[in-house]
């Protein structure tokens, strides 16, 4: 008997021990998920949102008339949703803004043909119809720049290294895999700054600086690149060739054409034949208070018993301008409003304020989330650099430490949706390991929707890092990548059919859950420490010859979020060469 005792007692403390476990676990309301999928997969308005926007609207670029429709029309959608406080908050300095209103390129000896061809934006237009003979120019180097002194003049430069076309052995779309998501989910130790990193985008930032002071000053009828990458066919990777601050814009016309379209130009000029092409780029600036003061796009869901506290949603609506800014980002946009409308259609009650953000200037510098987290949430000193002038603090740690504003105790979390149109396979923790019971238990109701990952790394290159910069907790998910590296990504490709229905439906039942499962947690999220301000960064060595590493055939500012890829897989088109600064 005195056995059998203490086995009872020993399971009754077992159980009361595991009961105990299991009140402290984290709380997941599955009826309420469960009216969350229905409405998300069987009433969803997500292609309806998404063809207002990309189709009716069009590209947004930062500055533009399309990015003013664009919030304007943001605000009023979510106000129709039943959204309160629909708004919009300005913004800024910003600079110029500027759209292409017309370009065409074309052929006119030896043969004519009409070429493939995107304006870089802020770069001036032609004019009207220009002709002019081709000359070929390879600038990798300071070094390489004196030998062009006074021959460009009246011509049209072909810029640029020989691209390597090569036809694509493996699909252009892609699944996560068992393997690429164990490989994600295994943390890499960081280095504090990648010293040699960042002295290399300094080098092709300074050299681009001069490429555009001589190109202005011997004065060619204007610059022609590629796209680029390998894989051609007529996507064409298309940013900027110029800055949008005011007193920094170029005076030169620049072009990106179709590779091949380039190679075809390159190889006959290497045949030592003459080429003359015929050029029309209408590009329009815009100057003033209005171009000088942007907008993001805000509004909310009130909360009840914690109505003070709030979890914030967000994508950034801006874009680039060769296509429509479907994939990047407009796919995160359409999600967020879609998680929104959601969650109003089903009249749930969130404890907590939920209010999403849609972001202008992301594509220079996460401008638009940046201003609005140090309008409300924290900064850092202005910086003393000069080139930085007028820029938002957050991010940058060699300017000082970090002030917070009381706002920022109020939020408790923000996630974000900038990634393309694949479907949500988890969760980057941003190194903060207090997370994960409470991501673990969330992604449990949609392991059947292929969401079962968790990896601490941290991921770059988007607005959640605004957020994690000033101490909230910031998350950006998981994703199949698709066809986001290979085709669309800041391409001419990157328009309404290349999104994913159900992968957007997938996305935005899964942001709809986790918001409004953040809203109602009795806790707000745990978080991490701020990061602590750097020492000013190594001047640049001021050497006139140092070429740097990688071309820069086409400079610019990427804005991908990083997730690892496995070795074997097949290669891509190249990553933009200029990381965000």
């Amino acid at each position: 008997m005195p056995i059998v005792k203490r086995l009872i007692s020993f399971i009754a403390v077992l159980s009361l021990a595991v009961a105990l476990n299991c009140s402290a676990q984290e709380k997941v309301d599955l009826e309420a998920i469960s009216k969350i999928r229905y409405e998300g997969f069987h009433n969803s308005k997500i292609m309806e949102i998404a063809s207002g926007l990309m189709d009716q609207i069009g590209a947004r670029l930062t500055g533009s008339p399309n990015m003013h429709k664009a919030n304007e029309w943001t605000r009023d959608k979510l106000k129709e949703f039943g959204l309160v406080n629909s708004h919009l908050e300005p913004w800024g300095p910003f600079g110029r803004g500027w759209a292409n209103e017309y370009v065409n390129v074309r052929m006119v000896s030896p043969d004519t043909a009409p070429l493939i061809a995107y304006a870089k934006a802020w770069t001036p237009g032609t004019n009207g119809v220009v002709r002019g003979s081709v000359i070929r120019v390879n600038i990798r180097g300071p070094q390489d720049i004196a030998k062009y002194k006074g021959k460009l003049a009246g011509k049209i430069v072909l810029f640029g290294d020989d691209p390597e076309v090569k036809p694509s052995v493996e699909p252009l779309s892609e699944r996560l895999n068992e393997k690429s998501l164990a490989d994600i989910a295994n943390y890499q130790i960081p280095s504090e700054r990648n010293e040699a990193r960042f002295r290399e985008f300094l080098q092709r930032a300074r050299l681009q600086r001069q490429l555009n002071k001589f190109f202005d000053e011997e004065k060619p009828l204007a610059v022609i690149d590629h796209g680029r990458g390998a894989l051609g066919g007529g996507t064409v990777f298309v940013l900027q060739g110029g800055s949008y601050k005011v007193g920094q814009t170029v005076g030169t016309p620049q072009i990106v054409l179709a590779t091949e379209h380039w190679t075809r130009i390159a190889r006959i000029l290497a045949a030592k034949k003459d080429v003359e092409l015929e050029l029309n780029v209408k590009n329009n600036f815009y100057d003033g208070p209005e171009a000088m003061t942007q907008n993001d796009t805000i509004a909310e869901i009130p909360g009840t018993d914690k109505k003070d506290e709030v979890v914030m949603l967000g994508a950034h609506l801006d874009s680039w301008h060769s296509g429509t800014g479907a994939t990047d980002n407009g796919a995160g946009s359409i999600v967020m409003m879609e998680a929104v409308r959601i969650l109003k259609a089903l009249d749930l009650k969130p404890r907590r304020t939920i209010r999403i953000g849609l972001w202008s200037g992301e594509e220079q510098g996460l401008l638009g989330s940046e201003w609005y987290v140090q309008h409300h949430f924290g900064s850092r000193p202005e910086s003393k650099d000069p080139d930085r002038k007028g820029d938002p603090s957050v991010r940058r740690r060699e300017n000082g430490p970090m002030s917070i504003k009381p706002e920022q105790a109020k939020v408790s979390v923000y996630f974000n949706v900038d990634n393309g149109s694949g479907k949500i396979r988890g969760v980057f923790m941003q190194e903060n390991a207090a997370v994960e019971p409470i991501f673990e238990a969330w992604m449990k109701p949609f392991h059947d929707l292929g969401m079962d990952t968790l990896t601490m790394r941290n991921t770059g290159g988007t607005d959640h890092l605004s957020f994690d910069a000033v101490g909230i907790p910031g998350f950006q998910f998981i994703q199949d990548p698709l066809d986001y590296d290979t085709r669309t990504h800041h391409s001419n490709m990157d328009v309404y059919d290349r999104l994913q229905p159900e992968d957007l439906k997938q996305m935005a039942v899964i942001v709809a859950s986790f918001v409004y499962m953040a809203a109602q947690r009795d806790q707000m999220f745990p978080r991490k420490p701020i990061e602590k301000e750097l020492p000013p960064p190594p001047p640049v060595e001021d050497d006139e010859n140092a070429v740097p590493a990688s071309p820069v055939t086409n400079p610019a500012v990427a804005d991908r979020p990083q997730q690892p890829k496995p070795a074997e897989q097949r290669p891509q088109a190249q990553p933009s060469p200029t990381p965000k600064p």
